[in-house]
């Protein structure tokens, strides 16, 4: 049964955020709050956390996962960064972006894509997604949570509550968030490619 965690969504309080951060060093699976719906995370050097993340949403290993990272100098720890793109990631992020990078050595085999060994990597621009990533320690591996066969993500916690109880070790309740994904854009080609359209705008970026 999954602990619920009530916190002010500015001030969120930092005793709760710890024992989440416990439960994840524990192994567990933790619904968030983010600046694009909830999204449940688990600590990257969990070795069974990606596998436990794609079965709760019902992905196959070429989807990718998101690290998420507290700003842009953990970003270049995890992802191979140069300075183009490294200029764009500076404009978009904190945000409601992913983007998609080549891994470094950092990243775990069975986090990364299979084949082209690329992983997700953001920086939220929400107060209580960003103080579990400090009260882990680390990087979170994260997945928005979008119910298996739905297209739309969760928002709201007593939702997650009624689906998620008995397969998630805490849900950190920090109110209603966005209801959008977030915009996936993939920086490993030649030119950034929009791979999805959620929250951010990618005009806002100089792209189409």
């Amino acid at each position: 049964m999954a602990q619920i965690f009530v916190v002010h969504p500015e001030n969120p309080q930092s005793r709760l955020l710890q024992q989440a951060g416990d439960l994840l060093a524990k192994g567990g699976l933790v619904a968030v709050p983010t600046d694009s719906s909830y999204a449940v995370v688990a600590r990257l050097d969990d070795k069974d956390a990606a596998e436990r993340l794609r079965r709760l949403r019902g992905l196959d290993e070429r989807h990718h996962l998101t690290l998420l990272c507290r700003d842009l100098a953990e970003i270049s720890h995890f992802a191979k960064v140069d300075n183009p793109q490294y200029r764009l990631l500076k404009l978009a992020t904190p945000g409601p972006w992913t983007f998609i990078l080549e891994a470094t050595k950092e990243v775990p085999r069975r986090v990364s894509h299979p084949s082209r060994k690329t992983i997700g990597i953001r920086v939220p621009e929400h107060r209580v997604a960003l103080a579990l990533i400090e009260a882990a320690g680390s990087p979170l591996l994260s997945t928005t949570l979008i119910p298996q066969d739905e297209d739309l993500p969760l928002n709201d916690a007593q939702d997650i509550v009624g689906r998620y109880q008995h397969e998630l070790a805490a849900i950190v309740d920090g109110g209603s968030c966005p209801f959008e994904p977030t915009t996936v854009i993939d920086l490993t080609a030649e030119a950034p490619q929009v791979m999805r359209v959620g929250r951010g705008d990618p005009a806002t970026l100089g792209l189409s």
